[in-house]
């Protein structure tokens, strides 16, 4: 497209700017490190049980475990939405450079690809096998394709004695535990790249890695926990709706277990804290060393950002949900809002990073303003706007649904 400036569409500019200066990295790359911390979280989730033996979370581990594979295909796409010739993108994947650490990303996903996959094919080889043997013989085009799939994810391995379990699960256990310091480095290298911009006196900063690591476990297991109540709550109403009340049984009308919720809870307040404590002493630092970009900063924090960083971040997305979820006796309606504020704290705290570090002019004496496109009127404002953002939300609960019909990551079936 030749003459086209990218950002030109949405960029409001103030005072004094220089002529090139845009907001150039939009909302998909604010969807970007919220989808891959989604991912590292879903995944510690799952590893509380499968390392830490937390025998209490193991039918919500091993859904997080799947739901954090659905994510991980996901996770690449908002960079493949952002980028002007996407094509192109595949080139980190298949070039790796040690020293980049966009190039650092091709390597570490195929990695924690790699392990995820594995890990999920050791958890559920048994029922692969059980599933292949079953349904040998059966007539009918639908039952020759299940066949067919399962009897492919076997790899051949049929050996499904306690003996060969047992190597399973030691197998799982060394995966899990190698997987977690690559789903944080999968996240954290994210801030590292928002970090190491010496260039961007909000962004750089050494605690801006583990800043994202810890907010990202947060939301990954805020999202866990949210989706599992809606599916099995949904499936409690699908069960009353179609049965006789005489028809059905306590434990499929149960629905969602909130004794396991309010133990995962205990987790998430845990990682909250760590967060909001990280996120606090950030601040702080920066107003102690008060360095020659502070007042911009300032103006910019406690100013014209304010609304977003200390209303909807700290007090909507961390400090009502932290007080309703240390209230007892939790409901599922209140630890449904609480989630959903949690998650919608994450991606303040994201949108607050990519766009607010692009809310000042380099001159120090200007201001631009991010106007995100609702209604799409070419290709770009699409991908960069609210619709672009909409369908990276939706894909990975479509390719979770679609996993879980080879896949069971649920409890009741």
């Amino acid at each position: 497209m030749e003459g086209y400036i990218h950002g030109l569409e949405w960029t409001v500019k103030e005072l004094f700017t220089y002529p090139n200066e845009f907001i150039t990295w939009s909302i998909q790359i604010v969807m970007y490190p919220y989808m891959t911390g989604l991912v590292a979280g879903a995944f510690v989730l799952s590893s509380l049980y499968h390392v830490f033996g937390q025998e209490d979370l193991k039918d919500l581990a091993k859904f997080a475990l799947v739901f954090s594979f659905a994510l991980l295909l996901v996770a690449p796409m908002p960079l493949m939405f952002h980028l002007q010739h996407p094509l192109r993108g595949m080139e980190v994947f298949f070039t790796p450079h040690f020293t980049s650490a966009i190039s650092a990303f091709g390597i570490v996903f195929f990695t924690y690809s790699m392990v995820v996959s594995t890990e999920i094919w050791f958890v559920y080889r048994k029922f692969f096998v059980e599933q292949a043997l079953s349904l040998k013989g059966k007539e009918g085009l639908v039952n020759r394709f299940k066949w067919l799939i399962y009897t492919a994810l076997t790899l051949g391995a049929y050996d499904i004695s306690e003996e060969a379990l047992h190597k399973d699960e030691r197998a799982v256990k060394i995966l899990a535990a190698i997987g977690i310091p690559v789903a944080c480095f999968l996240h954290g290298y994210a801030g590292f790249i928002f970090g190491s911009v010496k260039a961007n006196a909000l962004w750089m900063t050494p605690l801006m890695p583990v800043i994202f690591i810890m907010s990202a476990i947060v939301s990954g297991i805020a999202l866990c926990m949210l989706t599992y109540i809606v599916i099995m709550e949904w499936k409690k109403f699908r069960i009353k709706r179609a049965r006789k009340p005489w028809e059905v049984t306590a434990e499929e009308v149960g629905g969602v277990e909130l004794d396991l919720m309010r133990k995962t809870s205990k987790y998430l307040i845990g990682f909250l804290i760590a967060a909001i404590t990280l996120e606090l002493l950030d601040l702080v630092f920066r107003g102690y060393t008060a360095v020659k970009s502070w007042d911009i900063l300032r103006s910019v924090i406690y100013e014209r950002d304010f609304f977003k960083i200390f209303i909807l971040q700290y007090t909507f997305g961390d400090l009502i949900p932290f007080i309703m979820l240390l209230m007892p006796r939790p409901t599922v309606r209140r630890l449904v809002v609480a989630l959903v504020l949690v998650l919608f704290g994450v991606f303040m705290m994201r949108w607050n990073v990519v766009i607010g570090g692009q809310a000042f002019s380099l001159t120090f004496a200007g201001y631009m303003d991010y106007h995100i496109p609702i209604i799409p009127h070419n290709i770009e404002t699409f991908k960069e706007g609210v619709m672009g953002a909409l369908v990276i939300g939706i894909m990975p609960f479509v390719l979770f649904w679609g996993i879980n019909k080879i896949v069971p990551s649920l409890k009741y079936k």
